[in-house]
């Protein structure tokens, strides 16, 4: 039987239903079989709670976890996996890194000399990534032209080349041939290191899209891919043949309803007048909840199972909806922002067409204010 810590009073919070987050990661695992999967904590585990994804999916089968950055990778250590940071460091970084074994990213030749001295000083072998530009543009060293960087990288001492990892620019579009092209790149250095004795053991280019569309990047060569967004069933297209269900919702309350007479305006600069006697309400949730600024005057939440305009601009704390199909409505109902109620829901993917974004950045819009619920 599914059940829940009591919801906290809190006026918002977002629900994390772990049972389907279980059955998610348990359907990846499958999908890209023999080869493992690094988990993605990245912001918070998209503001999901690093703390306790971690541990769960630690417990759940993930090889390794992949963070941003230094402070990230220091905490997920915790979680008795290895620790992988998917960017770069700063020298001051270095020494901390080296000391707790976090796999440092190898992005030039000067990074690398920089953790092989530090290693050599503390006296210990730092575990490494190189991370190859493949396409991306962004950080690395050029697939095209870093043969001989690689091989001296490889002759500096104490560093062990655990992995090398690349990234996808295009994967959400199976159709883009550019992702063909970034994995012909990224083998083809693969062959090249393999003829000169450089294996590392770790090889990854996959992230949540490339593991959904392109089955060529799990399977040898690759040993790895990495699972993010998509372990909580965000950004899958409808018609994806991988079963993935969304793991988090998004609620808050009623705080106030009032009868307004025609003509009442609402909200800061009065983007909205009332065309005639209506019932209104007011949810304690704004856009330092993570609900978009783009949603005032369009967007939609769900009352007593049923769609309530956003009528408004939103503010930083409350939003003022229309109760006129809701009647029944009263003050500390539930309030669905993002999520299922009765037989509507609302989707990010939603709020993200309506923002012009995608669920990455409205997940990491949702501030630490919110309580975090997990559904057993």
């Amino acid at each position: 039987m599914q059940h829940s810590i009591p919801i906290p009073q809190g006026r918002v919070h977002a629900e994390i239903d772990l049972g389907k987050l279980k059955e998610n990661f348990a359907v990846v695992k499958k999908l890209v079989a023999p080869a493992a999967v690094a988990a993605v904590l990245k912001a918070d585990a998209y503001g999901m709670g690093a703390s306790r994804i971690g541990a769960f999916l630690a417990e759940n089968g993930a090889a390794a976890f992949g963070v941003a950055d230094l402070t990230e990778a220091l905490d997920a250590l915790k979680f008795g996996r290895p620790v992988m940071i998917l960017g770069g460091l700063f020298s001051e970084e270095i020494p901390d890194a080296v000391r707790h074994g976090v796999y440092c990213p190898l992005i030039s030749l000067e990074m690398a000399k920089a953790i092989s001295d530090e290693a050599v000083r503390q006296k210990r072998t730092a575990q490494c990534q190189l991370t190859i530009d493949s396409g991306m543009g962004r950080i690395g060293l050029r697939a095209d032209d870093c043969l001989e960087t690689v091989r001296k990288i490889a002759a500096l001492p104490n560093l062990n080349l655990a992995g090398i990892y690349s990234h996808f620019s295009c994967a959400s579009n199976c159709r883009d041939p550019y992702s063909h092209t970034q994995l012909a790149r990224f083998k083809h250095l693969l062959q090249e290191l393999t003829a000169i004795g450089i294996a590392p053991q770790l090889v990854h280019i996959a992230a949540s899209d490339g593991l959904r569309n392109f089955h060529e990047a799990d399977i040898a060569p690759f040993t790895m891919v990495r699972c993010g967004i998509c372990m909580y069933g965000f950004n899958v297209p409808e018609d994806s043949l991988i079963p993935l269900k969304q793991v988090w919702s998004l609620k808050t309350r009623l705080i106030a309803i009032r009868e307004l007479p025609e003509g009442s305006s609402l909200g800061y600069n009065r983007l909205y007048k009332l065309p005639e006697k209506t019932r209104v309400g007011t949810i304690a949730a704004g856009y330092a909840d993570g609900l978009p600024l783009a949603l005032s005057n369009r967007g939609y939440v769900l009352v007593g199972g049923r769609l309530a305009p956003i009528l408004g601009r939103i503010s930083m704390d409350y939003t003022t909806i229309s109760l006129a199909q809701n009647p029944d409505a009263k003050i500390g109902d539930e309030v669905v922002l993002i999520g299922t109620q009765g037989d509507h829901s609302i989707s990010l993917e939603e709020w993200g067409k309506l923002k012009g974004t995608h669920a990455h950045e409205l997940l990491c819009s949702v501030g630490n204010r919110v309580k975090r619920v997990y559904l057993e």
